[in-house]
């Protein structure tokens, strides 16, 4: 039974560099690489040390807060360096791929006949459960908590972001056997959003479909389950991504761990932005190779509003299934606060045009537009914020530290990547989703 997400409030931001349909598969690189600080709030304890030879989906480190929750190599080859910062913090392990892959075997298994336990105990030993994340505090899910509910959004509503529709084509039975498997791990439901009926996971069985509808951010997850099962004190809601599930699904089938992502390769700065399908981890430059207009460009791991800066020598983030490349904003307009603007998109009708275009797309660059300076209150981020939230008094609470008001503004049903738009258009240039995310952290180490 479907039933509907609408909402009104938002800001859909088009920009001139939407991918193709067409998808090529990259060749193997040579080097890929794991960066243990995208899984937040994990402290790794390495288990494959330099020159050891590890198959693909064997663990190279694990939690140590939870010695069960393992994370594991895409590919298979030998450890060629471990990378380590300050206090010996270890910042990337690179792995030199093998010319022919070869998958460590964990067997196959019917989801069907299989319990909430050895569903569990088959993610762990797999390194798959670090694809299971939870809201409070948006982390790797704590699996000694039962979840109220299981969250899968299959609709991407951010700038540019890939169509689900098309990357998961043919890939419903994974997706089957995946959303099977999660509905062992709650006594609640599990909830998965799709934008169209044409969606793979329109169909889907044993789960609860809801068609959403309306600006970004009706594709992020935290929109969704306000909607649906809002989050309250003492509650867990579970959240997996939908290529995370094709993983998932292809290790009960195959008994493989199997990171390839479908990645959208997307911007202005793109020579031809399509997709292309590579194993996660890969190395930036082998990614855009041949394809990347290299002027004064910035690459984006992620969307322009939630991901992350990195070079041709970084790596695919561990979760990333978009690169965005723009150009940089380092130029300096003059008298460009004095003047009217028809090439930027703003909420406000002072000086700019964009709400006499709607359809229009831009090509935007990362220019701020402004320094930063005390929040000036506007009543904008209301504007764009979907959430029953008051958004500038859970900022301020998080800046000040008072934990009492972050619970009770609800800061249990935030992300990050839900304060990206108010973060957009603020006047004040304040880094919202940086500061709610030092405040979801303090959150969890005060009150777990």
């Amino acid at each position: 039974m479907s039933k509907d997400i609408r909402i009104k409030k938002g800001l859909d931001i088009k920009l001139v560099g939407d991918a193709e349909q067409t998808t090529t598969k990259l060749s193997l690189g040579s080097v890929y690489a794991v960066n243990p600080e995208e899984f937040h709030g994990v402290i790794p304890k390495i288990l494959a040390k330099e020159g050891t030879e590890v198959k693909a989906g064997e663990a190279l480190f694990y939690d140590k807060s939870d010695e069960r929750i393992l994370f594991p190599s895409p590919v298979s080859g030998k450890i060629s360096e471990i990378i380590r910062g300050e206090r010996r913090k270890v910042l990337t392990i690179k792995i030199t791929a093998d010319s022919k892959q070869d998958y460590k075997d964990f067997g196959t298994a019917n989801v069907d006949a299989m319990s909430a336990e050895e569903v569990k105990n088959h993610l762990f030993a797999s390194g798959c459960w670090p694809f299971v994340k939870q809201r409070p505090y948006d982390v790797v899910a704590n699996p000694n908590q039962a979840p109220k509910a299981i969250f899968v959004s299959g609709h991407a509503s951010a700038p540019l972001a890939g169509d689900l529709d098309y990357t998961l084509k043919g890939k419903e039975a994974e997706l089957q056997t995946a959303l099977t498997a999660l509905t062992k791990l709650t006594t609640g439901k599990v909830h998965v959003a799709v934008g169209s009926s044409n969606s793979p996971l329109a169909s889907a069985k044993g789960v609860e479909v809801h068609q959403v509808s309306g600006p970004h951010p009706v594709g992020n997850v935290s929109t969704q389950i306000a909607k649906v099962s809002p989050i309250n004190k003492g509650e867990v809601v579970w959240v997996v991504n939908p290529q995370d599930l094709v993983v998932i699904g292809e290790l009960f089938l195959t008994g493989k761990f199997n990171a390839t992502r479908t990645v959208a390769l997307t911007g202005s700065k793109f020579n031809k932005p399509h997709y292309v399908t590579v194993l996660a981890g890969a190395n930036i430059g082998d990614i855009v190779k041949g394809n990347l207009d290299t002027d004064n460009e910035r690459i984006i791991s992620g969307n322009v509003l939630s991901g992350t800066q990195v070079s041709q020598d970084n790596f695919l983030g561990y979760y990333d299934t978009q690169i965005t490349a723009i150009p940089e904003g380092n130029d300096y307009e003059l008298f460009g606060w004095n003047k009217p603007i028809f090439n930027k998109i703003s909420t406000s009708r002072a000086f700019t045009f964009s709400w006499l275009t709607p359809k229009k797309k831009y090509d935007l660059n990362t220019n701020t537009n402004g320094e930063h300076r005390a929040f000036v209150v506007t009543g904008s981020y209301e504007e764009v914020f979907p959430l029953d939230i008051y958004p500038m008094q859970l900022l301020k609470a998080c800046m000040y530290k008072d934990l009492d008001e972050m619970e009770a503004l609800g800061a249990y049903e935030v992300a990050p990547e839900d304060f990206a738009l108010t973060e957009f258009i603020c006047v004040s240039k304040q880094p919202h989703q940086k500061i709610i995310r030092e405040g979801l952290d303090l959150m969890r180490e005060e009150l777990g």
